[in-house]
């Protein structure tokens, strides 16, 4: 087994939320990870798992996820393309060319960065990343759980977890990872910005659903494929 390109994270208490909520709130510190988010967990892991002749790898990603594949490429000594939407802030973009990755900017939104990346898959023969959708991406993210349950120790679990939603590769990853540990019963409290609420979307509508406009910094229209068949106990 290869060695991961993620770190073991601290979970740590906030002070401020405990006394706010009135019981312990820990966060699991996902931004000291080499690339800046948890995204590195499933990426690195995805492309851990791709052929050794790789021609390169391109990813369409408004910021976390083209962090973790441009540094996981440059680990891997292989060649990245970002493709990111017009939406991006230039600040993200430095930092892609600084991991070594080529930028490419196009469309509005993350759709349309992705049609862009899936061509360059197609025409260029490089081997397509995607920033959240498939089941390699979800084992990896997974990780997070076992931590929490290898730091809580073996007779306690969490009241919830709570997370945010973009395109719902961490909730994917998440759900897999409690019913890993045996914590089913744990509910997961998701967050969506407005705007950008594909999966309230989703979970009403009881299918995936694109939405007609983003009018967030989030650049998903649409969430994974497979979101909406996680079924949480009642």
């Amino acid at each position: 087994m290869p060695e991961p390109f993620h770190l073991i994270t601290p979970l740590v208490e906030s002070v401020g939320m405990t006394r706010r909520l009135g019981a312990p709130v820990y966060l699991k510190m996902e931004s000291s990870q080499p690339s800046g988010s948890f995204k590195i967990r499933g990426i690195g892991h995805l492309c851990q798992q791709m052929p050794t002749q790789s021609k390169g790898i391109v990813c369409s990603s408004g910021g976390n996820a083209g962090m973790a594949a441009a540094h996981v490429a440059r680990k891997m000594g292989v060649p990245a393309t970002i493709v990111v939407p017009s939406s991006s802030p230039p600040f993200v973009v430095q930092k892609l060319q600084d991991e070594g990755a080529t930028v490419k900017i196009t469309g509005k939104v993350w759709d349309d960065a992705n049609a862009e990346a899936v061509r360059l898959m197609e025409t260029e023969g490089l081997t397509y990343v995607p920033p959240f959708d498939h089941p390699l991406l979800w084992e990896g993210h997974s990780t997070v759980i076992s931590e929490i349950a290898a730091s809580m120790g073996q007779h306690q679990k969490p009241g919830a977890v709570v997370l945010s939603v973009g395109g719902g590769g961490l909730l994917c990853g998440v759900a897999q990872g409690l019913r890993a540990v045996g914590w089913e019963d744990v509910p997961i409290v998701a967050m969506e910005t407005v705007g950008a609420d594909c999966f309230n979307a989703a979970v009403k509508a009881g299918t995936i659903v694109t939405l007609d406009d983003i009018t967030s910094g989030i650049n998903a229209e649409q969430l994974a494929n497979l979101q909406h068949k996680i079924r949480r106990p009642t």
